[in-house]
């Protein structure tokens, strides 16, 4: 079986930068893939897409080498074998709050006797090379996502579970919960209790031995997460990298033509 990139480089102590795809396109996931991402994940929780985009995303990503990883929408046994057999390396489950629940994360992840995910690799027994069914235990990774008041509550408890792999921080939803919705979702946070939140995990995945990850918008704030002892940050995705670079390209032909910047109207051509 083709070895796990991101373990390798984790093990040389070098921290590693992840890609996001929430647009359900082939050439999008091929386009992403080739930028130098060390992993690039599928968004099949809130991403624009379903199972039927997935495996010809993780098709398109193959020849650049990128370790192709899946959020998937919810811990759910179904959908989170499905991605591993369609080629996964690495799943982010979200909403996981409970040790009990990041047990069961675990257990559809893993083939007896460590897990009870069924075997049937359809697509990743020829994309991942031989022994697939004998390697794959050591070499997928399994991150729960922390993103509640009742995860951190049990923080210690979920990072200590056998056979995770890491947690991965979902910002966002990690502040509207915390916070009590009176701050607006999103990345890059600047309050002190959600920084103080995230360096607390980081030393509950370290204490237990196990990877951090986190969602962020800028490549400023993911060297600072880094920093902070995160393993794996997620810089953007592909569809907001889209609308930024189309607004800086349409901002900079308005300043230099001398017209004012604005939308086009509906239905004008």
């Amino acid at each position: 079986m083709l070895k796990n990139r991101l373990k390798q480089i984790w093990a040389e102590g070098r921290p590693s930068i992840n890609g996001w795809l929430s647009i359900g396109n082939a050439f999008t996931a091929e386009i992403m893939a080739a930028q130098g991402y060390d992993s690039v994940s599928i968004d099949v929780q809130h991403g624009a897409l379903d199972y039927g985009a997935v495996l010809p995303m993780f098709q398109a990503m193959r020849a650049s080498g990128v370790v192709p990883m899946a959020r998937v929408p919810w811990l759910e046994p179904g959908i989170i074998m499905k991605v591993l057999d369609a080629g996964a390396y690495g799943v982010i489950c979200p909403m996981v709050n409970t040790a009990e629940q990041a047990a069961e994360f675990v257990s559809y992840m893993r083939y007896p006797p460590h897990g009870q995910r069924s075997f049937g690799p359809t697509r990743v027994s020829f994309a991942a090379g031989a022994n697939y069914a004998g390697e794959a235990n050591d070499e997928i990774l399994a991150f729960a996502m922390v993103e509640t008041k009742q995860a951190m509550a049990n923080l210690d408890a979920i990072a200590a579970t056998p056979g995770l792999d890491g947690i991965y921080v979902g910002p966002a939803d990690l502040t509207f919960s915390l916070m009590d919705g009176t701050l607006a979702p999103g990345f890059d946070r600047e309050e002190p209790e959600m920084i103080e939140a995230l360096q607390r995990i980081v030393a509950a995945c370290k204490s237990n031995g196990i990877r951090a990850a986190l969602h962020c918008g800028t490549a400023d704030y993911a060297a600072r997460a880094i920093g902070w002892g995160f393993d794996m940050t997620t810089v953007s995705g592909d569809s907001r990298l889209l609308a930024a670079a189309a607004a800086a390209s349409v901002g900079r032909f308005r300043e230099l033509v001398g017209q004012a910047a604005g939308k086009s109207e509906r239905g004008a051509y």
